[in-house]
């Protein structure tokens, strides 16, 4: 699954799924980040260059890598927008160009049958998107 520049930029905001033209900035979710000083974006800079559509910059940084997913970006945003969730758009991205992180219906049949069903719709909701 090859994009260009455009639909890689639009595939990662449909995956984020969060308003990034409403950030200002500010940089209060790099200031919180934990695992900031081992970034090579920072998540204020990786919320700007999907706001400028530079996809292929956040796909070749290693930030979505390091980022803990604890959503203390998103917690200090005074305008709701979650750094996070870009960086797992772009983990998701760059596993699927591999051709990995799919999830189907003959993919369940090795799962136990007692396994709860919020565990099915939450890998389904995440992996299917």
């Amino acid at each position: 699954m090859e994009f260009n520049n455009k639909e890689l930029t639009a595939e990662l905001l449909r995956l984020a799924d969060t308003d990034v033209k409403r950030c200002i900035q500010c940089g209060r979710c790099s200031g919180s980040c934990p695992m900031g000083d081992k970034m090579d974006l920072l998540p204020s800079r990786m919320v700007w260059e999907l706001l400028n559509g530079r996809s292929e910059e956040i796909l070749a940084a290693k930030s979505p890598w390091v980022c803990l997913s604890c959503m203390a970006c998103e917690q200090r945003c005074p305008k709701g927008v979650s750094p996070c969730a870009i960086m797992e758009a772009a983990r998701l991205v760059n596993i699927r160009q591999q051709g990995g992180n799919r999830l189907n219906a003959e993919t369940l049949e090795n799962y136990p049958a007692d396994m709860p069903q919020q565990a099915l719709v939450a890998a389904f909701r995440k992996y299917n998107k």
